[in-house]
């Protein structure tokens, strides 16, 4: 049964992408990039859950947006919005009473109504400025009557629109993390690696000439699972991890106590800057599943170590 109603879902939003006429889209990203007012949504049931969701999209992606409801809007809260606006109106049907009673107050105060509906011949989508056609041919429900397939084409077309004007806005990363200052996406955008780094006596340092037997102390004491490998004033000339400590010893023996660091270490490791997002240094981390990686040296001017980022501290963080 399952299998069955993952395939009809599948086929259902075949259809509607197949169906689909961008060009009126086209023309509604054109109004709002153009528009210096508001853009309101409302709904009726599920397409009002669906239109507040696409507001706060909308908002945390860089266009003025807010959800209103439509039988609060036809009490009192309709006094909030002005011919500046734009309403965009969402409903399968396009007959549902609560927005038809309130399009002639909208037209009345000459604001741009955009009705969003699947049925293109009803009175909401003949009464709006421009209409958007959603294709739903059937709801996944076997009674075709709880909203699914509608209400899921009609998040698509949301998310596709609120990330077009964000493209167009060019709105960056760093407008986006000014909008979301807290949660996992806060910290995800906000965290720099500064923040979680190890530095000052914290950091696990040799010389290029000291000897392992030297530097097991350094190794064992400073927890980081490394040493970095460091010239004058501090330039990073390799990495060596316990991992090396590992392989060393099986290629060497004990007599590996006694070599120099510049023979063991590993060249060129990568590293990341101070002031790079922690995510970033995570995705670095994680980027080949084959080879792991615990840590970053942490680079000032791309040579100059000034601390090391541990991937226990970033998961510990919640990225």
């Amino acid at each position: 049964m399952l299998n069955e109603l993952l395939k009809k879902e599948q086929k259902s939003l075949n259809d509607f992408f197949d169906q689909f006429e961008i060009k009126q889209m086209e023309i509604l990203v054109d109004v709002i990039l153009k528009n210096n007012g508001m853009t309101f949504f409302t709904g009726v049931g599920k397409s009002g859950l669906i239109a507040k969701k696409i507001a706060q999209t909308m908002t945390s992606t860089g266009s003025k947006s807010l959800y209103i409801s439509p039988l609060d809007a036809l009490h009192g809260d309709i006094g909030i919005v002005t011919n500046e606006d734009i309403f965009i109106l969402f409903s399968k049907s396009g007959e549902s009473d609560e927005l038809l009673n309130l399009l002639p107050i909208l037209r009345n105060k000459q604001i741009k109504t955009v009705a969003v509906v699947s049925n293109v011949t009803s009175r909401l989508g003949k009464g709006s400025d421009l209409t958007i056609h959603l294709p739903c041919n059937n709801e996944l429900c076997p009674y075709d009557m709880a909203p699914t397939i509608s209400t899921t084409i009609q998040m698509i077309f949301g998310d596709v629109l609120a990330i077009a004007l964000m493209r167009q806005r060019n709105f960056s990363k760093d407008q986006f993390a000014e909008n979301h200052p807290a949660g996992r996406i806060g910290r995800r955008i906000n965290l720099r690696v500064k923040d979680l780094m190890v530095q000052g006596s914290l950091l696990p340092l040799c010389n290029l000439n000291d000897k392992l037997v030297d530097v097991l102390v350094e190794l064992s004491d400073k927890k980081s699972g490394c040493v970095l490998v460091v010239s004058q004033h501090n330039h990073l000339e390799g990495i060596f991890t316990d991992g090396d400590l590992r392989r060393s010893l099986q290629i060497f023996g004990p007599q590996v106590l006694e070599k120099s660091m510049h023979e063991l270490m590993t060249v060129k490791p990568k590293s990341i800057g101070n002031e790079e997002l922690a995510f970033d240094a995570l995705k670095i981390m994680e980027n080949d599943q084959k080879k792991a990686i615990t840590a970053l040296p942490v680079l000032e001017d791309g040579k100059k170590v000034v601390g090391l980022i541990r991937l226990h501290d970033i998961l510990q963080s919640g990225l």
